[in-house]
């Protein structure tokens, strides 16, 4: 444990006497650098963090995000390895910065990951969350079977689908148009297979149909894919012929192309 006085007046037993313990046993201490907002990540979440990790005695981590703009979402439980990370990321709020020490039996055990890491290394993790999705419900949601997914009330449905319109947004953000276009699209197929019972639910999912298409038109143009990128903007444009930004989804992929833009114009005029 941390708290022995085998670890003398090392930097990890300095750095330790000013934490506290997670879980009681004395294997992940945690020190908040920077307090966050809101709730603490839930069970299940996808994590944006950047992180580094460090050996003692080293003042360069082993690993590091911070080199990245956007770091990857991790699916906890799936993404993230380390157990005593995955329990630290789980006291953890939006925006907050805290730092870990993580015994060897909640890091990377007796054996270590030679070269980098020696066996029964105790290292430390500075973790500041950038953001976190709830995907629970979405991980839910696809358990189902199409005949049950159609029977959850609609709003649990628009629900699943900003949640795949969040993932998308936040693939696009990292220039991933490829994973993006893949939640878009994943998120129009809910919308289309979901029977509407009346007018109003129509409505609802019109409206919450319109910012996905015009996301997935952006993202195909990205993709320099720009009759596919039209193809999506014209059905933005049906749900709503007056939304300005159809429309401008519309003319980006024409302005660089002089022959798609005829072809597309001739069809109004013959």
């Amino acid at each position: 444990m941390f708290g022995s006085g085998a670890w003398g007046q090392t930097p990890f037993r300095r750095l330790a006497a000013q934490m506290q313990d997670v879980l009681g046993d004395g294997g992940v201490l945690k020190e908040v650098v920077r307090e966050g907002e809101g709730p603490t990540v839930p069970m299940d979440a996808s994590v944006s963090v950047h992180l580094s990790a460090f050996l003692e005695y080293s003042e360069q981590p082993f690993q590091t995000t911070r080199h990245l703009k956007e770091p990857r979402m991790m699916k906890l439980g799936r993404d993230v390895s380390l157990p005593g990370l995955e329990l630290g990321l789980l006291t953890m709020k939006k925006g907050e910065f805290s730092r870990f020490l993580l015994l060897p039996s909640y890091a990377y055990g007796d054996l270590g990951c030679p070269p980098t890491i020696p066996p029964r290394a105790t290292v430390l993790f500075e973790v500041h969350i950038l953001d976190f999705l709830d995907s629970a419900q979405v991980d839910e949601f696809f358990a189902l079977t199409p005949e049950e997914q159609n029977a959850v009330p609609l709003a649990a449905v628009l629900s699943v689908v900003n949640a795949e319109r969040t993932f998308g947004n936040h693939c696009f953000r990292q220039g991933r148009y490829e994973d993006a276009k893949d939640r878009y699209k994943q998120a129009i197929t809910l919308l289309q297979n979901r029977d509407a019972k009346d007018e109003e639910e129509r409505q609802m999912v019109r409206a919450v149909r319109l910012p996905v298409l015009l996301n997935l038109s952006l993202t195909y143009l990205r993709l320099e894919r720009p009759t596919k990128s039209l193809q999506i903007g014209q059905k933005a444009l049906k749900v709503d012929p007056s939304s300005t930004k159809a429309l401008f989804r519309c003319g980006q992929p024409l302005l660089p192309c002089p022959r798609l833009l005829f072809d597309h114009l001739a069809q109004f005029c013959f």
